[in-house]
């Protein structure tokens, strides 16, 4: 099974990897057509479990192929992997920084004002999200390796996972808005549209630029790593602190598990 997966075109394992992340903010977009908000138990528990795998990933699935792939030659381990990663967060940062400011003062309407910062960041957020499960993938079809292919996978699973709450925030934000459940909902879906879009555009491009594939899967580890600190975990600490805690370790452990097993 494994063998012949690794046989199909890497922007097509790319594209259906990140195409389940996709469905899955779909699938929380579709909740407004259900209910008027979620469940915060069941949101602290999603969000703090997927930020665990996302963490444990950022480890085990990016930073430590990248390693592998520097052959313990120690300058490219600092500019490659070090480097690299510092600049996945710096992006992040600068990112939310530069969109506090553009739309610090566009909107009077507090509610609207947080409906677009929600839609937005969450939508900005999916770009490196796609791009992490995007250069994993290119690089477990690289090395040949199965084992890789498969924690590249569960990565795409973990960021589906917490996918489905974001999608669900764009798609309130904006009912509550007022607008229609339609509008909301596919307001919600593409949100996630960017992730199988840059998931294949980092996987061709890992494939065929070899040389910096470390920088690559350091630069996704940076950045999913600051955005499951800084979104994911937060978020879901703020009303369940215990819950949150212990699937944060779930998750985490689960992700390890993974990667002993296989």
């Amino acid at each position: 099974m494994y063998e012949w997966f690794m046989t199909l075109p890497v922007w097509l394992i790319a594209l259906l990897v990140g195409g389940f992340c996709c469905v899955c903010t779909s699938l929380g977009a579709a909740s407004v057509f259900f209910c008027k908000k979620l469940n915060s138990k069941y949101i602290s528990a999603l969000l703090s479990f997927a930020g665990g795998i996302m963490i444990a990933s950022s480890f085990f699935s990016l930073i430590l192929p990248a390693l592998e792939f520097c052959e313990n030659v120690v300058w490219q381990e600092i500019v490659f992997v070090v480097c690299g990663f510092l600049a996945g967060v710096v992006f992040i940062v600068l990112t939310n920084i530069l969109f506090d400011k553009k739309f610090a003062g566009c909107y009077n309407l507090g509610k609207k004002r947080k409906s677009v910062l929600v839609a937005t960041s969450i939508t900005l957020h999916n770009i490196p999200e796609g791009m992490a499960v995007g250069v994993a993938i290119g690089g477990a079809l690289v090395a040949a390796d199965a084992s890789l292919l498969v924690a590249a996978v569960a990565l795409g699973i973990g960021i589906g996972l917490q996918n489905i709450p974001e999608g669900a925030s764009v798609a309130l934000a904006l009912r509550c808005e007022g607008k229609s459940r339609t509008k909301s909902f596919f307001a919600g879906v593409c949100s996630g549209v960017v992730e199988p879009i840059f998931a294949c555009v980092a996987s061709v491009i890992t494939v065929y630029v070899l040389s910096v594939l470390p920088m690559f899967l350091a630069f996704s580890a940076g950045a999913m790593m600051i955005v499951a600190i800084t979104e994911l975990v937060p978020e879901a600490l703020e009303s369940h602190k215990l819950l949150a805690v212990s699937f944060l370790a779930l998750g985490f452990a689960v992700m390890a598990l993974l990667d002993i097993i296989l």
